[in-house]
C-alpha cells in the first residue's frame, strides 16, 4: 500500500525516515517535537541538530534517527497559525513537499509524517489533513514511496466529517435499512405484516408482537433522525466540497443540489452499461485477465492504474504475471476505482474474484456512494473509510 493512515505514536513507527515538526532553532518543545527527541535520545539528537543551525519555515534538514526505528529524522519547520491569511497553508504544503523531495534525494523507500503544525502551532487539523493528502496524491502519481500519515487522536477525522456529510447519510439510509431487514425479516410494511403476522396468529398475540417490532424499528430510525436532519441541510454542498478537495470540476448548481440517489439515477442513465455481448464474450475471464483487458480498453497505462489504486509496482507485477491471481477484496475495490468503473462494471470485476458489494458492509456502502457520485480519488475515499474505522483500500 503506497499510502496509509494509522492512529499511533509516531515514535513507534518503523520507516526509513520519520518527519519531525521542528522548532526553527536547535531546541525542542512540547508535542511531537519533544516526543521524537526523547525517544531518539535527546542529548545525541540535540547535538546533531545544533550543527545544522536555524531552519527556515517550509524547509527541511536531516539528522540520524539514533534510537528510533528509522534511518533518518527529517526536521521541517511549519508555520504558526494566524488565521490563514499569512500564507500558512502554502507553507505547510511546502513542508510536506520538501520532505518528499528529500526522501527521493536520499533514495529511501518509506516515510512517516505527523500532521505538521497542528500541535502547539495551532494549525487546524482538518485543513492540515486535506493539504497532506493532496500533496501525497500528487507526489505518488509520479514516484514510488510508501507514505504513512500518523495521527494521535480522532479529532482530525471527526472534523473531516464536515466534508463527507453525505457519506454518513448514505450509510444511514443503506446500512440501517439492511440491518432492520436482517433483524426483523422484512423489507417493507407488506412483507412485515404478512411474515410476522402469519407466524404469530396461531398463538393469539399478533398485534402485540407487531407493536414490539414497530417500536424497535421506530427507535432505530428516531435515533438517527436528528443527525440526519442536519446532514440533509448540508447535502446540497457535499459534491461541491469534495470536488474542491479532489480538483474535480463541479457539474453545475442544479446537479449539485440534487440528492445523491437522484444524481445516481441520472448518472446511471448517462453512463453506458455492459452489453449482453460484453457479458457473454468475457464470461470465462479471471479477475486479473479482466483487469488487464479493462486497462487496455479504457486507454490507461499500467502505472497510472496501479498508482490510482494505491498499490505498488511489486503487487501489480504479481497480478500481471499470474492470470489466476486472487486479490483481497480491498485490492479489487481499489482497482475498480482506479479504472473509474461504474457500479455495474464494478460488480462484474468484483464477481470475478468471488466478491460482491454488500449493504451489510460499511466499506462497500462508502465505495458505492463515491462511485455513484463519480468521485474516484482513492485518497478521498480512504479518508472517509478511516473516519468510519474501516480498512483502507489498496
Amino acid at each position: 500500500m503506497a499510502f496509509q493512515i494509522v492512529r499511533n505514536d509516531i515514535t513507534k513507527i518503523t520507516a526509513d525516515a520519520i518527519v519531525n515538526t521542528a522548532n526553527p532553532e536547535p531546541t525542542y518543545m512540547a508535542g511531537t517535537d519533544s516526543a521524537i527527541y526523547l525517544a531518539a535520545g535527546a542529548d545525541e539528537l540535540l547535538s546533531e541538530r545544533a550543527k545544522i543551525g536555524s531552519i527556515a519555515e517550509g524547509e527541511v534538514a536531516v539528522t540520524p534517527a539514533f534510537n528510533l526505528d528509522a534511518k533518518y529524522i527529517f526536521h521541517t519547520v511549519g508555520p504558526v497559525w494566524n488565521g490563514g491569511g499569512e500564507g500558512e497553508k502554502e507553507t505547510v504544503r511546502k513542508c510536506y513537499l520538501n520532505c518528499l523531495k528529500k526522501a527521493c534525494e536520499l533514495g529511501i523507500e518509506s516515510i512517516a509524517f505527523p500532521l505538521i503544525s497542528t500541535g502547539v502551532y495551532g494549525f487546524p487539523k482538518a485543513e492540515a489533513l486535506l493539504i497532506a493528502t493532496s500533496v501525497f496524491s500528487e507526489f505518488l502519481a509520479d514516484h514510488e514511496l510508501d507514505i504513512t500519515l500518523v495521527v494521535f487522536d480522532n479529532e482530525s477525522f471527526t472534523l473531516s466529517g464536515k466534508i463527507f456529510a453525505g457519506v454518513n447519510e448514505y450509510i444511514d439510509e443503506n446500512y440501517a435499512a439492511e440491518k432492520i431487514s436482517e433483524e426483523y425479516g422484512f423489507t417493507g410494511g407488506a412483507a412485515y405484516g404478512a411474515g410476522f403476522g402469519a407466524a404469530a396468529s396461531g398463538i393469539g398475540f399478533e398485534s402485540t408482537a407487531e407493536e414490539v417490532c414497530e417500536d424497535k424499528e421506530a427507535a432505530l430510525i428516531e435515533e438517527r433522525e436528528n443527525e440526519r436532519e442536519e446532514r440533509r441541510n448540508r447535502r446540497k454542498n457535499l459534491l461541491h466540497s469534495v470536488r474542491d478537495y479532489t480538483g474535480l470540476e463541479a457539474r453545475g448548481k442544479s446537479a449539485a443540489a440534487l440528492p445523491a440517489a437522484s444524481m445516481a439515477q441520472m448518472e446511471a442513465a448517462s453512463k453506458p452499461q455492459r452489453s449482453l455481448d460484453d457479458v457473454v464474450k468475457n464470461v470465462s475471464e479471471t479477475w486479473s485477465q479482466s483487469l488487464l483487458r479493462l486497462i487496455t480498453e479504457k486507454g490507461y497505462t499500467d502505472t497510472e492504474v496501479y498508482k490510482r489504486a494505491n498499490a505498488d509496482r511489486k503487487l501489480f507485477s504479481k497480478i500481471r504475471s499470474n492470470k489466476d491471481y486472487q486479490p483481497k477484496k480491498a485490492t479489487a475495490l481499489a482497482f475498480a476505482l482506479a479504472l473509474k468503473l461504474n457500479i455495474d462494471e464494478t460488480k462484474d470485476l468484483l464477481g470475478r474474484a468471488g466478491y460482491a458489494l454488500s449493504k451489510s458492509s460499511i466499506t462497500d456502502i462508502i465505495v458505492e456512494y463515491f462511485i455513484e457520485n463519480q468521485v474516484y480519488d482513492i485518497m478521498t475515499i480512504n479518508l472517509a473509510l478511516y473516519e468510519h474505522n474501516e480498512p483502507l483500500l489498496g
